[in-house]
Order: structure tokens, then sequence, then C-alpha cells
């Protein structure tokens, strides 16, 4: 894929410049932000021409930024073609860091844009939604094995557990949910302890 300018619209076209088409995020896997800073940083290129001020390297160093950027957000190399020097320059896509499919598949995607976890906040996060799903379903468990029945209270439990669990699952990939999410679960597991010791 080949990044340059034509008549003042950013365009990408394949290998040796056919089948070019203008940066349009409807047709491209791009976000309308980079789709409309590619289309300035082409007007700017156009209206600054080739002329060897500092205005186009700057330019020039905005046009590889921009490609950097398509780069990683298509996950494919990109070629850009300098507007100032007509030189080419292969941008590859970031190389992901490595990831175990296990930990891929259950905690989903890294976080984006290489950001680091939030550690001590999610797991602070985790740890207080596990204590409200643990009291939860214990005062639960104990207000029926008190006032009905123990096979009653497991019965209310296993529903709780079974009602949950999707949305458990699902939440596990998004990003500030997930700490509820895992919170959630280790609570629901602490918990079913405790209910079979109020049930039996």
């Amino acid at each position: 894929m080949e990044l340059r300018i034509r008549e003042g619209r950013a365009v990408l076209a394949g290998p040796g410049g056919e089948s070019a088409r203008e940066v349009d995020p409807h047709s491209l896997a791009i976000g309308t932000d980079l789709a409309q800073a590619l289309h300035e940083w082409a007007r700017v290129a156009s209206a600054v021409g080739s002329s060897g001020t500092e205005a186009a390297s700057v330019v020039s160093q905005r046009g590889r930024q921009l490609a950097q950027r398509v780069a990683a957000t298509m996950g494919t190399s990109v070629r850009f073609v300098d507007p100032v020097s007509g030189d080419g320059v292969i941008i590859d896509p970031p190389t992901p860091a490595p990831r175990s499919e296990l930990a891929r598949r259950l905690f989903g995607t890294p976080d984006p844009a290489g950001e680091p976890t939030p550690w001590l906040t999610g797991l602070t996060v985790s740890a207080f939604v596990a204590a409200v799903v643990v009291v939860a379903m214990l005062a639960l468990a104990n207000t029926l094995a008190r006032e009905t029945n123990g096979w009653l209270a497991l019965l209310a439990s296993a529903v709780v557990t079974a009602g949950i669990t999707p949305s458990l699952w699902l939440a596990r990939r998004v990003p500030i949910v997930r700490w509820a999410s895992f919170g959630a679960a280790a609570g629901i597991v602490i918990a079913w302890i405790g209910v079979l010791i109020v049930v039996f």
C-alpha cells in the first residue's frame, strides 16, 4: 500500500501506484480523525510544494507520522511517498508484544496504543466488587436457608450464578469494565464456598 498526494488529496494506492483511491473512512479501515488529518496534510503539502523551506521539512515529517498511523491502524506496511523529495520509504506496522493464546482468549486484546495496564486501580476495583458480590450472595443464601430451606438457598445461588456468568464472560474484554467483571467472578467463586457451608 502506498500513501501519496494527488490533486491536493491524500490517496492510498496499491504497489506501483495502481488502483489509487482517496482516503475515506467509510471505505477504508481508518477513523474519521485520521482521514481528516491526512487530507489536511495533503492540502498543506500541495500549498508548500517542493521548496527547500523549513515548512517543506515539517510537511515531510508530518506525512511520515501519518503514514505510521495508517500502518498501525490497518496493520499493513505502507510505502510513504514524500511530496517534497519524491522519495519512497516503507513503514511497517508496529509489532505487538507477544501474548499467550490463553491470555488473549481470556482477557481479550491488549490495551490500545500500548497503554500500560492500570494494575493498582484495576485490582482495587476488582476487590471492592468481589466483596460486594460475596456479601450479597451470602446474605441471600443465609436468609433463604434460615427462613425456608437449604436446598432453596442452593437453587437461588445457582440461578444467580447462571444469570450473571454470560455478562461477566462478555465484559472480560471491555477495557475498563473488565476489572469489575474479574472481581464479580472472583466474588462468586468465594461466595460459593460460603453458600455450601451455610446450606450443609
